[in-house]
């Protein structure tokens, strides 16, 4: 059985995401660990949710409740938070929803901003990540083969995502009120992964032609080389933060990279350069176009620094606002100013998305028929192959008799097998089983994952394990 836990913008807020994508690395392997049941983990972290995909394999007529507490505990442990607040927080989804929200979730249905284009590498990646840990199973591997694949086709049918949809175009949006001419801008970009990438090339557009980069973890000079653009030091950080108009932080660090200290420090450095007083945490920076350090001390009337966080877990401390003339715009302001969705080209994508979905789910369901269409197909070739032997040792020389009895074979096997298909799609699968054990006296094992739970059970087992349950309590957990 497929499930997915899910927490995102929609049902938690940006602290509790903060806290799970920072220990989102070992979040799958400790899931893994902690209880039998769970066969696969994958985990989808980004900037405004978390999410783990598990496969779980219980025995036939046991409840998967205890697996998914457990790993809920296993991610509150890593995260250092508490269970239950995790179980209250939580969206579930189980069974073929899981499919229909992850693919949702790849096509850019769920974003902030709906459409953005980073999410559909993020969702690969974590497959790759799992990959690298060890702890994919085959239908976790085709549940996100099928995402990457769906999220190719919204792309291509749909207007979702064709303008370069994303948290940094949003940002820049939200930017445009403060910024008088982009040529003008000075930008120091703080991080080299993805969204930098992202960042540098909307700032562009906008005709930003004054970029510089800096590394938390050291990697500025190869991104630097790469996209034509200089290279901040450590040493001298804290003086070109201070002298940007613009600020640009995107990193996994897990500390901030942008604090009130920084930039005081970089404009005592300014300061002393420009043989000006010294302007303490009250003062304003201003503009640093013109290049000079004068310019970018001068007293505040209309000018101001912009800091856009892009980070989580955060970038940038709140405390940066303390200095005049610094703004801070991070993923909860951004959040607020998300844009109504086009609902003809996403209603098309959700359309997309079902279909996907319901194929997803029809192929998993004639998976599960596979043990018993197997052993039915084994239980009629052993008795060919000991018709054929008699047949041969009665002097079949010219093999016509074992041609016909193969044909004969085949024409009894081809209504079954055409049969189970209809089974398996109409949700009829043990129909089809017990009628071959009916027939035939054949059984075969249950499928690798049956847990012998609906999903209507699970739900309520689910339900009324949560700490907060009332009796009778039979309140939707599907995933936002």
């Amino acid at each position: 059985m497929l499930i997915c836990l899910t927490a995102s913008h929609k049902n938690a807020g940006f602290d509790l995401l903060e806290r799970l994508s920072a220990t989102a690395d070992d979040a799958g392997r400790r899931m893994l660990a902690g209880h039998d049941a769970v066969a696969g983990a994958v985990v989808v972290a980004t900037c405004n949710r978390f999410e783990a995909y598990l496969d779980l394999s219980a025995p036939e007529g046991s409840s998967p409740v205890p697996a998914v507490h457990e790993a809920i505990r296993a991610v509150g442990e890593v995260a250092g938070l508490e269970p239950d607040e995790l179980r209250t927080t939580f969206g579930f989804a189980h069974g073929n929803a899981v499919a229909t929200h992850l693919f949702s979730v790849a096509a850019g249905l769920e974003s902030v901003v709906v459409g953005e284009g980073e999410i559909a590498g993020q969702v690969r990646r974590s497959l790759e990540q799992a990959r690298t840990d060890g702890t994919t199973t085959p239908e976790l591997e085709r549940l996100f083969q099928r995402a990457s694949q769906t999220s190719r086709k919204v792309k291509t049918r749909t207007g979702i995502g064709r303008q370069g949809r994303s948290l940094v175009r949003l940002a820049l949006d939200l930017a445009e009120s403060r910024i008088t001419d982009w040529a003008q801008v000075r930008v120091l970009l703080v991080g080299t992964g993805q969204y930098a990438g992202a960042s540098l090339a909307a700032l562009r557009e906008r005709g930003v032609t004054d970029v510089s980069v800096h590394s938390p973890s050291g990697r500025a000079a190869k991104f630097a080389r790469s996209h034509d653009l200089p290279a901040v030091a450590h040493e001298d950080y804290a003086r070109t933060a201070a002298a940007a108009d613009l600020i640009v932080t995107c990193t996994t660090v897990d500390e901030h990279v942008v604090d009130r200290a920084l930039l005081a420090d970089g404009r005592e450095r300014l300061a002393r350069e420009a043989e000006l007083p010294t302007i303490g945490a009250g003062a304003s920076v201003g503009s640093a176009a013109s290049g000079s350090a004068a310019s970018a001390l001068a007293p505040e009337v209309d000018r101001r620094q912009l800091v856009i966080d892009l980070g989580l877990p955060r970038n940038v401390a709140p405390d940066v606002t303390e200095l005049i003339g610094v703004e801070l715009l991070d993923l909860e302001t951004i959040k607020i100013h998300a844009p109504i969705e086009e609902l003809a080209s996403t209603e098309e994508a959700r359309r997309i998305v079902s279909r996907a979905a319901r194929n997803f789910g029809a192929v998993g369901e004639e998976l599960d028929l596979a043990p018993t269409v197997v052993a039915l197909r084994s239980h009629v070739f052993d008795l060919l192959d000991g018709e054929i032997e008699r047949a041969r040792a009665r002097g079949d020389v010219d093999g016509r008799v074992e041609e016909a009895l193969r044909h004969m074979a085949g024409r009894l096997l081809h209504t079954p097998m055409v049969r189970s298909r209809s089974y398996a799609r109409a949700g009829e699968q043990q129909a089809f089983i017990e009628a071959v054990e009916a027939l035939f006296g054949v059984t075969a094992a249950p499928a690798d994952g049956a847990t012998g739970t609906s999903d209507a059970a699970f739900q309520a087992d689910l339900d009324a394990h949560r700490p907060d349950a009332e009796p009778g309590d039979q309140r939707s957990a599907s995933a936002s």
